[in-house]
């Protein structure tokens, strides 16, 4: 009988247009966990969907994937282990959770009618796994009331709340600060260390941590395999190396406004002010999340907003935007930010597009409501290192990291006057992200384009903005810090 709890052998996968993985074999085992580096799209997520025998419509398969030595083809078999003993974690946590449940009802019905645990015993669990994660104030709330760091580790709890021997993580760290990041990557190792793991992410950190076997993929091959201390040390690919320079990566400043930023200020130019924040506060769910927090941003400028997981980033940027109220406070804004001039990049852009459209149809809806000239798409697709194939698409046929650079897309053809740009690289591999934001900068310059950058990159956003505001909490939970540093700062408050 095989050690092996999972086996694909030769597995192909493709659609009508392109080849996503190509004959691929992995096999998992007990106490030996795997883990994928791979570029956005290059076949990582697909693979998790074909190991719990959910390939999406319209794709066509070969070879084998087995699950306890029977073949996942046969629906009603593999159907019988989710849950009780295969576990996703799947890249999107708004669409794996319940749209209009408390998560913590969510969680305690795994509790209760999958492991059969009794009422009371459940509620006992899910209150202590929901303070291990930090979100034991947050588990009345629906999915929409979270952050998305915050709906990512509801999410953890409620895939892995059943105890699944074999769990398959896709991207478990995204949209978490580097704290939570490290809590759930140290909960994934302890499960990989007795437990069958797989692990797909383009985060060289957590595959250092896990530590097993490191399979490097691109456009659905793989490229480089082997222990992780010698493939993250010490790579013979081209392309893990790229991948692991872009980890360690130093951006370019494009805009005109941040090259002459370290000037004094009597020696710049003035700039426009779009908007002007006085004393904004702001309580979510009987926390502070910031108080008497103002800034001023102007034409061109680029300033960062970071924080850890559920600190108020989101909420901030949504005040300065006019889609949420502070509590306290005002906001002023430039009478030239009028509709479709101040946008958002959503840091889960599958919510942003409507599911039953194609990427291209959504694209040219846009062209005709606001009259832009279409002509521009190709030159973006291509240094958006997007295919014109994905525009035959709808928005669950392509990879999050894909959906992520086309909802830049459609940001820039409104030539906007102000972005704020949520987590906007947090879907996309090193080596892919660093070029996706080089070109977002350089774009949003040649625009002359306020940004708002939203990311728990704290070396990044001190590499491009001009000024960071920092908001998160102090040792005491009723004690809020907001700071405001230039580029220049130390970061004494992070």
């Amino acid at each position: 009988m095989s050690n092996f709890v999972v086996e694909i052998q030769s597995l192909s996968i493709w659609s009508e247009s392109a080849l996503i993985v190509d004959d691929l074999s992995v096999s998992l085992a007990l106490g030996k966990p795997v883990t994928i580096l791979g570029e956005t799209g290059s076949g990582k997520s697909i693979l998790a969907q074909a190991i719990m025998g959910v390939i999406p419509k319209g794709l066509e398969s070969k070879g084998s994937v087995r699950v306890y030595g029977k073949d996942v083809n046969d629906q009603a078999y593999i159907e019988s282990l989710w849950g009780k003993k295969v576990a996703m974690l799947p890249q999107e946590p708004w669409l794996s959770l319940d749209p209009i449940m408390p998560v913590e009802k969510q969680i305690g019905l795994v509790e209760t009618l999958v492991s059969n645990h009794e009422k009371e015993h459940a509620k006992t669990r899910v209150e202590r796994q929901l303070t291990k994660l930090g979100i034991h104030r947050d588990g009345d709330k629906v999915p929409a009331q979270l952050s998305g760091g915050m709906a990512q580790r509801a999410a953890y709890l409620c895939a892995t709340a059943a105890g699944g021997e074999i769990l398959i993580a896709d991207e478990p760290t995204k949209g978490l600060d580097r704290d939570r990041a490290q809590q759930v990557t140290q909960l994934l190792k302890q499960h990989g260390d007795n437990k069958a793991l797989l692990t797909i992410t383009h985060d060289i950190n957590v595959a250092k941590a896990i530590g097993g076997e490191v399979i490097v993929m691109r456009h659905g091959v793989i490229v480089e395999r082997g222990e992780s201390n010698e493939i993250l040390s010490q790579p013979q690919s081209e392309y893990a190396q790229q991948l692991l320079d872009a980890h360690q990566a130093h951006y370019h400043v494009k805009s005109k406004h941040l090259e002459h930023s370290h000037l004094e200020q009597s020696e710049k130019k003035p700039t426009k002010a779009l908007i002007k924040a006085t004393n904004l506060s702001k309580r979510r769910g009987g926390k502070q999340l910031f108080s008497d927090l103002g800034f001023t941003i102007s034409s061109g400028e680029i300033v960062g907003i970071s924080g850890d997981s559920g600190a108020g980033k989101s909420t901030l940027a949504d005040i300065l935007l006019g889609l949420t109220r502070a509590d306290s406070g005002q906001v002023w804004r430039d009478s030239s930010l009028v509709k479709g001039k101040a946008l958002k990049l959503y840091q889960d852009p599958p919510a942003a597009f409507p599911s039953s459209l194609t990427l291209g149809k959504n694209l040219l809806d846009l062209c005709r409501l606001h009259g832009l000239d279409q002509s521009r798409v190709p030159s973006l697709l291509t240094q958006l290192k997007l295919s014109e194939a994905l525009l035959e698409r709808k928005p669950a046929q392509v990879s999050g990291g894909e959906l992520q650079r086309f909802a830049m897309l459609r940001a820039l053809m409104m030539q906007p006057k102000l972005i704020v740009a949520d987590e906007p690289t947090s879907r996309l591999d090193p080596l892919v992200g660093y070029n996706t934001m080089n070109l977002f900068l350089e774009q949003v310059s040649q625009l002359g384009c306020a940004t708002v950058l939203i990311s728990h990159d704290i070396s990044m956003l001190h590499q491009v903005c001009t000024r960071v505001v920092h908001i998160g909490e102090l040792a005491n939970d009723d004690c809020v810090f907001n700071s405001i540093e230039g580029t220049q700062a130390s970061s004494a408050v992070s």
